[in-house]
């Protein structure tokens, strides 16, 4: 009998030595690769803000991509598309591109937007002197186009054709589209609703605050000043 006591005895020790499935313990080099591995996927996904190109190095007569300094701005770039007054597409595609001192004045005008709730949407920036050409074959009448061989100064990388869109993205109404050319589109007609005459009157007067001047029949277009200086560019930048 105490033979066979000592055989129960034994049986029900290793009965309750098994390893229990829902109490199994991870040992603890796993348990630290397991953190680590985790830690490495939060880590990967989280979003990591867009580095912009700053100005170190940059001569003021060199051109960039605005998109390259700032997410700031909102685009419409008609001459890329066949919504514009020439009804011809004259861009490869669409960028924006100037002359660094035109894009430190541009940033500097935008801050001033953006406390007001606002910001700047182009519609056209540097234009190169070989699209002028062909601007100038469509509709050769110095009225509408600069003769490409005097050039514009959309041609030297001074000139922005701009409105004013709330941070939401709603364009504010300026009276006309884009490349309207009537008098409702000067600056000096006044027989035009308050909104309207209220949002030209930011825009002008925030964008001649930062070193531009307007064109008297068109209310859109800004021309950096001492700009005309600059000599007239081609260069032309590569579509993806």
């Amino acid at each position: 009998m105490k033979h066979l006591s000592c055989l129960w005895i034994l049986f029900v020790m290793t009965i309750s030595c098994k390893e229990n499935p829902a109490q199994k313990s991870v040992p603890l080099e796993d348990a630290a690769s397991t953190a680590k591995a985790l830690d490495t996927v939060v880590s990967e996904s989280k979003p990591t803000a867009k580095a912009f190109r700053t100005f170190e190095n940059l001569a003021d007569s060199t051109f960039v991509r605005l998109a390259d300094f700032s997410d700031g701005f909102a685009y419409d770039l008609r001459y890329a598309t066949t919504n514009n007054f020439l009804k011809e597409k004259v861009y490869d595609c669409g960028e924006c591109y100037m002359r660094v001192k035109t894009v430190k004045a541009i940033l500097e005008a935008n801050k001033a937007f953006e406390k007001e709730g606002v910001r700047i949407k182009f519609f056209d920036c540097y234009r190169p002197n070989s699209v002028q050409y062909k601007m100038w074959a469509i509709v050769p009448n110095p009225q509408y186009v600069a003769n490409p061989k005097k050039g514009s100064i959309h041609n030297k990388g001074g000139a922005v054709d701009i409105t004013l869109e709330t941070l939401e993205g709603e364009e504010l109404d300026m009276g006309t589209d884009f490349d309207f050319f009537g008098k409702r589109a000067y600056h000096d007609m006044t027989d035009l609703p308050q909104e309207i005459l209220d949002n030209r009157k930011l825009l002008k007067e925030t964008m001649e605050a930062h070193g531009f001047w307007s064109t008297r029949t068109e209310w859109w277009h800004y021309n950096l000043s001492g700009a005309h200086k600059d000599k007239v560019a081609n260069f032309k930048w590569e579509c993806e």
